[in-house]
């Protein structure tokens, strides 16, 4: 392998090392070697504690001396392998503790290290540890990505433009641990996307738990987000895990985060940049690794600016941002999507599905939708039930919020009838044509214009 790749791993913020080792002199001297090539490292003082920090997909590489308190290396070692059989072990061995290392490497362990040991040699094991991680995280990265885009795009609907770019972006932060903040107007499905994210992302073995922001009242906030000992406070008669602590290993979707008090995001804020919680009427800090996915459907720089929301719990939240467009700014997918709900509900009812007639794609088209997605869902649903007149946006007026240019609207309007055409032709051009009732040569030069081709 190339210097400079060796390079790109130790730099790499994504990976890391995990020391476990008992001797505090042995773990400074690993901690000084590997902060100076510029690896990243944590040290814990047992097995026990060495296990808690790993999650599946872990971003590293475990050190361990082969004597330890209570487990030893080798125990460990058989665990962690039935853990992740892929997870590179290095382990660290005395004089006397060769043919135990030996018998380490046959299962499983990637290398080991005699004491005592120049600190070029840890290093040397490290990186090379480190790029076999690497590999492997990538490799398992693409997998997920590739099992995971049919069902996203079942999931996510639409063909417009945009959400094809919000699947792409959501593919590309599943596989990595960065926090996520969801921005979307109501209705627009942000606690679909972020479902979607864990389930598309290594955590998906892991728990989602859903916190909604605007509904948790002050006085439980601490117990329900934290959880308590038994005793902590009147009727708590048990111990009773938080949110938060439950969805480690996980995800954990903080909606509406816009609307959790001041004082509380003090509180969530020392948690994302600690990642321990502490419940009530305990003094242990227990560590947490959970990825948060916030959503909100105001602008909370604008609300920092105003002083209503903190500024920096904002840059904390702000590492990823997904923005979910409006259906009024993918006109093109309300047929799609509504013909997809109808199904949906003629089959949850068991009534017959009506006809989507071009005056009832037409009324679609033309209204606004202030309710996005799930307006649309509940439409879809009227008319299977054979209730939608007078209601919008059948037999309504279409309002003017989020009016586009009249040129605007009518090409959005002619790209979703053709896209809509084609999809129901299987791409068919003369079909497609024959139904619109315009020429082939028109529809075709149309199709080049929208970008259609596929």
């Amino acid at each position: 392998m190339s210097e400079a790749s060796m390079s790109d791993v130790s730099s790499s913020p994504a990976l890391r090392v995990l020391i476990i080792e008992d001797d505090p002199d042995i773990v400074l001297g690993c901690e000084q070697a590997l902060q100076l090539e510029g690896i990243a490292c944590e040290s814990v003082g047992s097995a026990e504690a060495g296990r808690k920090r790993l999650t599946p997909d872990y971003p590293g590489i475990v050190v361990s001396d082969i004597r330890l308190p209570k487990q030893d290396g080798m125990a460990l070692l058989r665990d962690l392998m039935a853990f992740d059989a892929e997870l590179p072990v290095v382990l660290i061995t005395g004089h006397g503790d060769i043919s135990m290392a030996v018998q380490a490497m046959k299962d499983g362990a990637h290398d080991f290290i005699q004491k005592p040991f120049a600190p070029e040699q840890l290093v040397a094991v490290v990186r090379r540890a480190l790029e076999r991680r690497r590999l492997v995280l990538e490799v398992r990265g693409l997998r997920q990505q590739l099992q995971h885009k049919d069902s996203l795009e079942q999931q996510l609907i639409g063909r417009a433009p945009n959400m094809q770019q919000l699947r792409q972006t959501l593919l590309g932060l599943a596989s990595s641990a960065a926090d996520v903040l969801i921005h979307g107007e109501t209705g627009t499905g942000k606690e679909l996307v972020a479902r979607c994210l864990h389930e598309a992302s290594s955590r998906q073995g892991g728990n989602f738990v859903a916190v909604n922001c605007g509904g948790l009242p002050d006085t439980l906030f601490d117990s329900e987000m934290f959880g308590s000992e038994a005793g902590a406070y009147t009727g708590a008669g048990k111990r009773r895990i938080g949110k938060i602590e439950h969805a480690s290993g996980g995800t954990l979707f903080l909606d509406e985060i816009e609307s959790m008090p001041m004082a509380m995001q003090i509180k969530l804020l020392r948690v994302l940049q600690e990642r321990v919680v502490e419940r009530l009427g305990s003094n242990q800090l227990i560590p947490i690794d959970c990825r948060v996915v916030a959503a909100t459907k105001v602008d909370l720089l604008e609300l920092s600016r105003q002083g209503l929301f903190r500024a920096d719990l904002y840059y904390r939240l702000n590492v990823a941002t997904l923005a979910l467009p409006p259906l009024r700014e993918r006109r093109e997918d309300i047929p799609l999507l509504f013909e997809h709900f109808a199904l949906q509900a003629a089959a949850r009812h068991q009534r017959p599905l009506p006809e989507l007639t071009a005056g009832r794609i037409q009324q679609l088209m033309g209204y606004d939708w202030p309710g996005n997605v799930r307006e649309l869902r509940n439409a879809a649903e009227r008319l299977v039930l054979g209730i939608e007149a007078g209601g919008p946006p059948f037999g309504a007026a279409s309002s003017d919020a989020g009016a586009q240019p009249l040129a605007q609207s009518v090409e959005s309007f002619e790209r979703a009838l053709i896209a809509d055409a084609l999809r129901r032709h299987g791409g068919n051009l003369t079909r497609a044509a024959e139904s619109l009732a315009v020429a082939k040569t028109t529809l075709h030069d149309k199709v080049r214009k929208y970008g259609l081709e596929r």
